[in-house]
């Protein structure tokens, strides 16, 4: 919790258990009344851990991730939470220090159990009423924030349109006249001037048909073997029937930049694979490469962060990321429910 929550949760905390103790002291005589305080005090206080153990663990844990048969073994262990603390401050630490508890003589742990049943209820509905307004009040806050950088990237996309546009038509009349000259010449700006008009025909956060978005990494690898010729390994399969699956643009497109950038691209033996299976409704993509440890292209790209944001916004729940770096090798895995 933030520092200003947490100041919160103490004044609040520290009123009702003033006024409670307050109150004894009032209303108590003068020779049990350090025991009642104290009584109440640990009463308190074990309120207090089954207020937190529901609104630290068990509903953001469980509840949150519906996780419901979890949740309602968490929710019965309530009394016992309840009573593990009240039993270690009245029955062990009292005592010690005060010289009396609040049970005398023996008591099973099947009666103090029964006993201390339903005292924890209350605080129990409460933990969940205030974490349900804190829930509320966190999604409206999210859902702001979203709307704002969804409208920040619709005008920069906007913004960014006038250069692109004037790139692809500069790169078309590049064409045209390296056409006559040099086969390899013209197949390349073709290539690029395809990647500019994939990246200009789809906004950032809409989707195209996934056998476009392979199109795009397949003639992004094209580009790259232009340039590297025979020194260039690179591995690439993909599904040959995906009708039907659409995608969010530009999804996969950061993870081979990131293989090309970091990765040895030159070592027949050690080739970087790109492989992406559609099964049902479920993408599978890996992408794996040797780490090259020498000098990098330092280029800026999409990056892994933001991809990752991308999916945790347009995937909820539905996707997969894994990523393996032993320092030799590199391999994300990315699994997407279509």
């Amino acid at each position: 919790m933030k520092q200003k929550t947490i100041f919160y949760h103490v004044l609040g905390w520290l009123a009702v258990i003033g006024y409670d103790l307050v109150s004894i002291w009032r209303s108590a005589g003068v020779a049990n009344v350090k025991v009642l305080m104290l009584l109440q005090l640990s009463f308190c206080l074990s309120l207090v851990a089954v207020f937190y153990y529901l609104f630290l663990w068990v509903f953001p844990q469980l509840l949150r991730k519906k996780r419901f048969v979890a949740l309602a073994f968490a929710l019965l262990a309530v009394p016992v939470v309840f009573s593990a603390v009240r039993f270690g401050l009245e029955q062990a630490l009292y005592p010690l220090v005060f010289g009396f508890s609040n049970y005398y003589g023996h008591i099973t742990v099947t009666s103090y159990l029964y006993d201390n049943l339903y005292q924890g209820v209350p605080v129990a509905v409460i933990s969940a009423a205030i974490w349900n307004m804190q829930e509320q009040f966190r999604n409206q806050t999210e859902n702001e924030a979203l709307r704002r950088e969804k409208q920040e990237a619709e005008l920069a996309f906007l913004r960014s349109q006038i250069n692109p546009h004037f790139l692809y038509n500069t790169l078309n009349y590049i064409y045209s006249l390296a056409y006559p000259v040099s086969d390899d010449l013209a197949n390349a700006v073709i290539k690029l001037s395809q990647l500019m008009r994939y990246a200009l025909d789809q906004s950032a956060d809409g989707k195209v048909d996934l056998q476009h978005e392979v199109d795009h990494l397949q003639n992004y690898i094209d580009i790259f073997r232009l340039r590297f010729g025979d020194q260039f390994n690179v591995e690439f399969k993909a599904n040959t029937d995906l009708a039907g699956k659409r995608i969010a643009s530009l999804m996969l497109i950061p993870f081979v930049e990131n293989a090309f950038k970091h990765g040895v691209m030159n070592d027949p033996q050690r080739p970087v694979k790109i492989q992406l299976r559609v099964i049902g409704d479920r993408l599978m993509f890996t992408v794996s490469n040797k780490v090259n440890h020498g000098p990098k292209d330092h280029s800026s790209g999409v990056g892994i962060t933001n991809t990752r944001r991308r999916l945790a916004l347009l995937y909820p729940d539905k996707h997969e990321l894994l990523i393996a770096d032993n320092g030799r090798s590199y391999k994300i895995t990315l699994n997407i429910d279509l």
